[in-house]
């Protein structure tokens, strides 16, 4: 059975980074984070959700191995500006969502202060930040 650690370390892999750079994207110490893949050392909820949070992995994952499913019919909407940067940059359906969900979960750890919508430009901006942060 997965631990946590085994967790985090098979996201990490599949994801491309190395322990340095998920440490710094985290905001933990490349040490702690080599000990907790190596079941050395247990994360507080702090870590794993600033780690969850930097892998685009869900808590419930890296805690149980087990995907909480989200309420079936839900429905999202794309903001219309965010519908057109996306058809001007050809992304499929999920990597929009992908993009709303990061740019919603970074605004939310950010400030409890209304944010206005992206421009079609922002957006672009915003999805080519996130790219190379993810190489």
């Amino acid at each position: 059975m997965l631990t946590t650690g085994d967790r985090i370390r098979e996201i990490r892999e599949k994801r491309g980074l190395t322990q340095e750079k998920l440490a710094k994207m985290a905001n933990i110490s490349k040490g702690f984070l080599c000990d907790v893949e190596n079941n050395k050392r247990n994360i507080g909820s702090q870590g794993i959700l600033s780690i969850a949070n930097s892998l685009g992995a869900s808590v419930d994952y890296l805690l149980s191995g087990e995907v909480k499913e989200n309420i079936e019919n839900e429905q999202i909407l794309i903001p219309p500006d965010l519908s057109q940067a996306a058809k001007d940059m050809n992304l499929s359906y999920s990597d929009t969502l992908d993009l709303l969900k990061t740019f919603n979960s970074a605004v939310a750890r950010r400030s409890n202060k209304y944010h206005k919508s992206l421009t079609v430009d922002e957006w672009k901006k915003f999805y080519t930040a996130i790219k190379e942060v993810f190489k």
